[in-house]
């Protein structure tokens, strides 16, 4: 069953890779959804039908051995517990309402079957990783959903922006899997296996029931080049900063928005980017003997989140505003893991997956209904022309900025209580932490708030501009190559049939997949409510479900050094989180209360102060610094790209290639020219003188001879 989940999309690929090229475009959009379609089937029945009844929660599939040399050993082989079955639901789920959208957005796209054979790839490379037991076969998902973010980045390969952010995506992935694949050496060298658990039924040794038996090691900067617990971690950590975006290796993302708006719905939002919090969560065994490293976990996804938030205040670009926010997103997850919160950063990572791919799918709408415009300030006025896609982003609106009751909102309000609870991290950390993701709550509704008004809102901007001429009867959504000056860098027009006229409501095709994931946006947090929320009344089904599959969280009273509880059993596979203070039976959820409390106010309070504002003041100019995005892309060139073009240029080449290897060969072939220069006089084809040269060598030996 696991098999039929991961294999359905790549059967796909491969016929669109093969013959799609001479199918229709209803046959190749029927082959990409129903394989996804497949999986996601095959998925709900094998999380209600082989894991939910299970109380193991645990279901192994082996297909055959993939490496074994000496002491290593790799299987093909699956894995389903409680993590991996949560991203498997909602990774299909949304992913094959992102291909049922994808149909009407590329209707008439020159590379139709490229692009949805490319779509599928990801499909097989991204489950693979989620469903693998061994964390070789886990890299080799790793690379494969980078391999189809390359492919899809650059899709408009003949493209100038859209190449180079292919390439820029592709070499900052590669620093951090750089750091993934060192982790993973020394984790095998640490333990001898690279296999998640223990399984006795094919005779593997796991690392985390490994992991668990070691002390864990103190809070300090050392222990990073210690080459224990701490270093595997940070390593980990280092791979999960490139793929899933956080500060250094971010800059990627936003140039990501290159590709055609499906592809930043799947790839970054949904499910590739949240790669790397689905593996340290995965590794949780190994991060809670690691304090050093969970403090750089959470200070690192803190910082990513504040840091991205002020600059998606600033970008005109629709899908840029949103590609900031995936980032910022995607730090509240990882300061979740940081404070020792793994299920609640899981349980953002599934909401976000909702209201996310629907902000996305819903610029995609508003970029379609405007021939491909993505400049807000060309917008406005949206709301009486695109009713469904105002109605459906609204709430994906209100979600992520943590409007009570929406999903968001839940998710988001459990990382910040978890934050300031914690028991990891030392005072005054904590406080600190949490006072930054509220900060950053707040900044959340004001940007977002920012987009539904310059593109909902207000004056029609897009008469004024001229940018909606008569009226024409065609069904293309493209725009010519006359409109690319208006294209922000990054971003740029899909090679559609170009359409003009005013904007009008998506075709069902795009609108169906707006309400399903609406509904998701608005109710998936109802599976995660928090126990202090609701008194106990409703159980917070997520956090339970996931407690095999992460590892036993530190046990302290809140300010007091951090301890960390010994495993129940040694043979014990994996350990449930321990049963902290703030789970305590009649424990007093006075705190919890006023936190939320206070979250929801700086919710309202930015949506409010980003109404206000921004109703008055649409084309406000926000400081030039944020958007410029802080001139990281700029430091970055002139601290790293330039100087190694440079050395590059000037050392690799001219000096060591050309002047050294170069003149060494050209020196050894001048070299044997000059002596065969020499040597031929030798032969100068007279017996006479080849008599005489005997002679001499006769004479010469016999002499040294004689004189010895």
């Amino acid at each position: 069953m696991l098999a039929t989940i991961i294999l359905a999309p790549l059967v796909g690929a491969a016929i669109l890779g093969l013959f799609g090229k001479r199918m229709g475009e209803r046959a190749i959009g029927l082959i990409a959804c129903s394989t996804v379609g497949i999986s996601a089937v095959t998925s709900f029945i094998a999380f209600f039908t082989r894991l939910l009844p299970d109380a193991d929660r645990r279901v192994h599939e082996h297909l055959f051995t993939w490496v074994s040399v000496g002491s290593f050993r790799s299987d093909f082989a699956f894995l389903l517990d409680p993590l991996s079955g949560i991203y498997i639901l909602f990774i299909t789920f949304v992913a094959f309402w992102i291909h049922v959208f994808a149909t009407g957005y590329m209707h008439g796209d020159k590379g139709y079957w490229r692009f949805f054979a490319y779509l599928n790839l990801f499909m097989f490379s991204m489950l693979t990783l989620i469903l693998a037991d061994n964390f070789l076969l886990m890299f080799v998902g790793w690379e494969g959903v980078g391999l189809c973010s390359f492919l899809l980045i650059g899709y408009y390969y003949n493209r100038d922006y859209a190449s180079d952010a292919a390439k820029k995506a592709f070499v900052v992935n590669r620093i951090g899997d750089f750091g993934f694949a060192i982790g993973l050496m020394l984790l095998f060298l640490k333990c001898g296996t690279i296999f998640y658990f223990d399984d006795a039924s094919q005779g593997v040794r796991g690392a985390f029931d490994w992991a668990i038996t070691q002390a864990p090691e103190p809070l300090a900067a050392s222990m990073i080049f210690a080459g224990g617990l701490t270093t595997i971690a940070v390593l980990f950590f280092v791979g999960a900063t490139g793929k899933s975006a956080q500060i250094p290796l971010y800059v990627w993302l936003p140039d990501a928005m290159a590709g055609p708006t499906p592809v930043s719905a799947l790839i970054h939002a949904a499910t590739m980017v949240t790669a790397g919090v689905y593996m340290v969560s995965r590794a949780s065994s190994i991060f809670v003997h690691a304090p050093t490293a969970m403090l750089i976990v959470a200070g690192i996804g803190a910082a990513t989140a504040i840091f991205a938030a002020t600059i998606g205040l600033a970008q005109w670009d629709i899908k840029r505003v949103l590609a900031y926010s995936t980032i910022s997103q995607l730090g509240y997850m990882f300061l979740a893991c940081g404070v020792g919160a793994f299920s609640a950063g899981i349980f953002h990572v599934f909401t976000h997956a909702f209201f996310k791919a629907l902000l996305f799918l819903g610029s995609g709408s508003v970029i379609v209904g405007m021939h491909h415009e993505q400049d807000m300030r060309k917008m406005g006025g949206l709301k009486k022309y695109m009713p469904i896609t105002f109605f459906t982003m609204a709430v994906g609106w209100l979600a992520i900025s943590g409007v009570p009751l929406l999903s968001g909102f839940f998710s988001k309000d459990e990382i910040l209580y978890r934050s300031y609870t914690t028991g990891v991290l030392p005072d005054p950390l904590p406080k600190i932490l949490w006072a930054v993701g509220a900060i950053t709550a707040l900044i959340t509704a004001v940007y977002m708030t920012r987009l539904m008004v310059l593109t909902f809102w207000g004056r029609e901007r897009f008469a004024e501009d001229g940018h909606a001429p008569a009226r024409h009867g065609g069904q293309g959504h493209g725009r010519d190559e006359s409109q690319q000056a208006v294209t922000p860098p990054g971003v740029g027009p899909e090679e559609h049939e170009h359409h003009s006229g005013p904007p009008r409501e998506s075709p069902w095709s795009m609108v169906i997949p707006l309400i399903a994931l609406a509904i998701g946006a608005a109710f998936a947090g109802y599976l995660g409510v928090p126990e202090g929320l609701s008194g106990a009344a409703i159980p917070n089904y997520v956090e339970r479900f996931l407690e095999p599959s992460i590892a036993r969280l530190p046990v302290a009273a809140h300010g007091a050094e951090a301890s960390y509880a010994a495993p129940a059993e040694p043979a014990e596979p994996i350990h449930a989180e321990a049963p902290a203070a703030e789970h305590a039976a009649g424990e007093d959820h006075t705190t919890e209360i006023v936190l939320t409390v206070i979250s929801s106010v700086l919710a309202l309070a930015g949506i409010g102060l980003g109404w206000a504002w921004f109703r008055r003041n649409p084309l406000w100019q926000p400081p030039r610094l944020l958007e410029e995005k802080y001139y990281v892309d700029e430091l970055y060139d002139a601290a790293i790209v330039q100087p190694i073009k440079v050395g590059s240029t000037q050392v690799l080449w001219k000096l060591i290639d050309v002047r050294l290897i170069d003149g060494a060969v050209n020196a050894a072939a001048y070299t044997a020219g000059m002596l065969g220069g020499v040597l031929r006089f030798m032969q100068s084809g007279f017996v006479r003188g080849y008599v005489a040269m005997v002679v001499l060598g006769a004479l010469l030996i016999i002499g040294y001879f004689v004189i010895r």
